[in-house]
């Protein structure tokens, strides 16, 4: 049984059992997290969702907040002397699946 959940503005397929890293969600670590924006759901029937499928959630226990790793950008103009250097880190959290509600 699996199914397509939509969490910050992305869609992820996830199955019980299965550690998936989404968007920063503000929970503590060990703390329960559910997502009720449920596209679809299949197991022995495939229910869709127009947009989401109604009373279906996905529950889960965060297991860890963190940062990737550093994403640096250089820009430069040659024979300008212009250059640019920066850096970014996307904070995401790490999530248990433990059950999918259809």
């Amino acid at each position: 049984m699996y199914a397509i959940v939509k969490t910050g503005g992305k869609q992820l397929k996830v199955e019980v059992g299965q550690a998936v890293y989404v968007e920063k969600v503000d929970v503590a670590v060990g703390e329960k997290v559910v997502f009720d924006e449920v596209i679809l759901v299949s197991g022995e029937e495939t229910k869709v969702g127009t947009p989401f499928v109604e009373g279906a959630t996905v529950e889960g226990t965060v297991e860890k907040q963190g940062k990737q790793k550093k994403v640096v950008t250089f820009k430069y103009k040659p024979k300008k002397h212009s250059h640019r250097k920066q850096g970014h880190r996307q904070p995401y959290t790490k999530v248990m699946i433990e059950a999918i509600n259809a």
